[in-house]
């Protein structure tokens, strides 16, 4: 039981994580809950259809199917998130004068449901698939086996969820004209974190080379089997032996998403709707 509830818990709050950090960075734009909702469906029902398909999968490609299938689900997910936050460069400033009126809210919101809609799916399908393979070899290795899988499975969803919603409640309390910058980081760093896991599957897939494995060994001093190792692997892709080419990924994952954001921020700072607002 205990077993079920740990691993439950660490792959529930990775999807809680991103989530919430999705939830906040959204505040504001129109029908949000309805879209992430779809998502969190669209993304169990998927993880019930992958991990019953997962053999059939993890033999595809000479028996790195399962990497590739991971790698290629988180780099949708990270295209997600860096389109959502170049595109909330240039119109976090309307959110932000809108976000008490949603009557008000920009049009240009409708944009980013499929944005939400995705991030939150692959979230649930990736951490889902996971979980649900898991959890079936539990049940079926003992007598009292579902029993104590379902009793630990539900425990580690509740904390999951329970550390997630926590988060999400923290960034709400953040200053309105701090929060969608804020936001964005989170957003940012959720990127880079994914694009670094991809880099990892991709090198365990023997697709690219390591470059140098580790890099470093921080376990002994955070282990990121930990609460907080945990914690911070979901927010900021901490790895205590990251390799090169995750580095390599990461690095320029943050770099481009932010260039981007750069660069559209300052387009909308100088066009000629900007300078007017500004005159006034």
């Amino acid at each position: 039981m205990f077993a079920a509830a740990l691993i439950v818990f660490r792959e529930s709050l990775e999807a809680a994580l991103i989530i919430g950090v999705m939830a906040a960075a959204t505040r504001g734009i129109p029908r949000r809950e309805r879209w992430m909702g779809a998502g969190l469906i669209a993304g169990l029902l998927g993880a019930v259809a992958v991990a019953s398909s997962m053999g059939a999968i993890s033999n595809w490609a000479d028996g790195a199917g399962q990497e590739l299938f991971n790698a290629g689900v988180l780099m949708l997910a990270v295209c997600m998130l860096a389109w959502h936050n170049i595109w909330m460069s240039s119109h976090g400033r309307e959110m932000a004068m809108n976000v008490k009126n949603m009557a008000k809210a920009i049009q240009d919101g409708n944009k980013a449901h499929s944005a939400i809609f995705l991030v939150v799916a692959l979230a649930v399908l990736r951490e889902g698939a996971e979980t649900v393979l898991f959890l079936y070899g539990v049940a079926t290795s003992s007598e009292n086996g579902l029993r104590d899988t379902l009793a630990g499975g539900a425990a580690g969803i509740a904390a999951g969820a329970l550390v997630g919603g926590l988060l999400y409640a923290g960034m709400l309390r953040i200053p309105l004209r701090w929060f969608f910058g804020a936001a964005g980081v989170l957003v940012l760093l959720l990127a880079a974190s994914m694009a670094s896991q991809v880099a990892r599957l991709l090198v365990q897939a023997d697709v690219l080379p390591s470059l140098a494995t580790p890099l470093w060994d921080t376990s002994a001093l955070l282990s990121d089997s930990s609460a907080l190792g945990t914690l911070l692997h979901g927010l900021i892709g901490y790895d205590p032996q990251p390799s090169g080419m995750q580095m390599v990924f990461y690095g320029i994952t943050l770099a481009t998403i932010a260039t981007g954001m750069w660069l559209v921020g300052r387009q909308g700072s100088t066009s000629p709707r900007t300078q007017s607002v500004g005159s006034l």
